[in-house]
């Protein structure tokens, strides 16, 4: 639905995601914006962002298999392990670049996903569950298992350098991580964006709607399942090497199931079916996290006798009870919120 008095004359005008004049404008404001934020963005909130950042690659990932082929994984985290861990081990003990690393970590996640999306696609719903339920636990009893020399351990872990290109070029400053970091994170929201309005995109979300009628339509389910799982598989790994290099260190306790669990509440707050449900949850809840870790300190030192063990686990409790109001009062997320505002300014002044 277009603005009232814009027409189009074109199919691929009227397939296009920006249309008008105003929407080519504030799509290029958004970009002088993301270039001019560690201009004046305080350096805390900077690295808040950044990992936003990172995170929204998995969830985007998260989004194209859940939200969009209507595949339960509660098991994207182990995904992010095994490309994070194999990536900084190539990083480390190879010594290959960032390029190189990203590409490992990508290529050991997907074939780790694709190893379980063998069963997972024989099963669904709660099966499909506890199917991506044991690739989380048994990613993390192989490498707490590994001996430690490899990966760390289960209390060591892998200390990973600067960020070094193909050129030579080394990154560490936050400003520069975060221009790296956002312009990957940009190139894989277009990928994902890409995907779900292509074949492939209409086969997951026909698979999503009612598999048996997308089989009788001549669809083969088990392969775009497969597929499925492959891309989100992919994009997990690519964050988990990301978040590595931006931690300088990595570990099993950093990829473990509540974060699995954290990432499809990303997808619940912000809206299944929507690439730009997965950014809006996954900034929200990244925002409500540091929140809750700021007032979480300053309660501690008001209460001492408390201490952070106890008010910590408090705030993600309140985090927790978003999540909740979130599904009983706008169940189908954020984004839902947004769409509607939209169809409100397009009708405007014809509500009619």
């Amino acid at each position: 639905m277009l603005p009232s008095g814009t027409i189009t004359e074109k199919y691929e005008q009227d397939k296009a995601i920006i249309r008008t004049r105003l929407q080519w404008g504030l799509f290029a404001g958004l970009f002088i914006l993301l270039f001019a934020l560690p201009f004046f963005m305080p350096l805390g909130w900077l690295g808040a962002l950044n990992l936003a950042c990172i995170y929204l690659i998995a969830v985007l990932g998260l989004q194209i298999i859940t939200g969009y082929c209507g595949q339960i994984n509660i098991a994207q985290s182990a995904f992010m392990g095994v490309g994070g861990l194999l990536g900084a081990t190539a990083a480390t003990r190879l010594n290959l670049p960032f390029e190189a690393a990203i590409i490992i970590g990508g290529l050991a996640a997907t074939v780790y996903g694709v190893i379980f999306a063998l069963p997972a696609i024989r099963v669904k719903g709660f099966y499909l569950a506890v199917t991506t339920l044991a690739a989380q636990f048994i990613f993390e009893f192989i490498f707490v298992h590994i001996p430690p020399e490899f990966f760390g351990g289960l209390h060591g872990g892998l200390h990973v350098g600067e960020i070094r290109l193909l050129t030579g070029t080394t990154i560490s400053s936050h400003t520069e991580l975060y221009y790296l970091i956002m312009g990957i994170t940009v190139l894989f929201t277009f990928f994902a964006v890409s995907i779900t309005r292509s074949k492939l995109g209409r086969a997951f979300m026909a698979i999503r709607d009612n598999d048996i009628a997308a089989q009788v339509m001549g669809i083969n389910i088990s392969f775009y399942k497969f597929v499925a799982f492959a891309i989100s598989s992919f994009f997990a790994g690519v964050s988990g090497v990301l978040l590595a290099y931006y931690m300088r260190w990595t570990n099993v306790e950093q990829f473990s199931l509540f974060l699995s669990v954290w990432m499809l509440g990303m997808l619940i707050v912000g809206g299944l079916g929507s690439i730009l449900g997965a950014i809006i949850g996954t900034i929200t809840l990244r925002i409500l996290q540091e929140f809750a870790s700021t007032l979480g300190t300053k309660l501690a030192m008001v209460v001492p006798s408390l201490g952070a063990a106890v008010w910590f686990p408090l705030m993600n409790l309140l985090i927790g009870l978003v999540i909740i109001i979130v599904l009983i009062y706008e169940p189908r997320g954020l984004a839902h919120r947004w769409r509607l505002f939209q169809r409100f300014y397009r009708l405007w002044p014809f509500p009619y």
